[in-house]
C-alpha cells in the first residue's frame, strides 16, 4: 500500500467554536466540512479539500485528561508570513517569530487550546517547500 496524502489530524476543544474560529482567522478560506454529535462529543471537520482539522468538544462534566506523548506543535505551509503577522496584530493574537536557513519567517502561535501552531513561509529558493 502506498501513502497518498495527510489528511486531517484530531484535537479535542475545551470549546469548538472558539477553537474553530482561531484557525478561520488564521486559514479564511476553510469551510466546515462535516459536523455532527457522538455520545455527547460535538465534532466538526474544518478545512479545505485536501486536509481538515477533525474538532472534539467533549459532553459537559467530562475530564479529558492529556496524554503522554503529546504532539509538540502542528506546522502549516502559508504563503505570506508578513501579511500573517499583519493579521495576528490586527486580531490581537500573540506570536514568536524564528528564521532559518530554509525560510523567509517561521511563526509560532497557541491555539485557544493550547496547541502550538508553526506558521512557516519558505524561501522561493527551499525546494522542498
Amino acid at each position: 500500500m502506498q501513502f497518498q496524502r495527510f489528511e486531517h489530524i484530531n484535537q479535542t476543544c475545551r470549546n469548538l467554536d472558539e477553537t474553530r474560529e482561531f484557525y478561520q482567522t488564521l486559514f479564511p478560506d476553510w469551510t466546515v466540512r462535516a459536523e455532527g454529535v457522538e455520545g455527547g462529543w460535538r465534532w466538526q471537520h474544518f478545512g479545505d479539500r485536501q486536509f481538515y482539522l477533525a474538532l472534539n468538544q467533549p459532553p459537559k462534566n467530562t475530564e479529558v485528561t492529556q496524554s503522554t506523548g503529546h504532539l509538540e506543535h502542528l506546522g502549516f505551509v502559508i504563503e505570506d508570513g508578513e501579511a500573517m503577522k499583519k493579521l495576528l496584530d490586527q486580531q490581537e493574537i500573540e506570536y514568536t517569530v524564528f528564521k532559518s536557513p530554509e525560510t523567509k519567517t517561521r511563526i509560532y502561535v497557541n491555539d485557544p487550546d493550547g496547541t502550538e501552531i508553526e506558521l512557516v513561509d519558505y524561501e522561493d529558493t527551499y525546494e522542498l517547500k
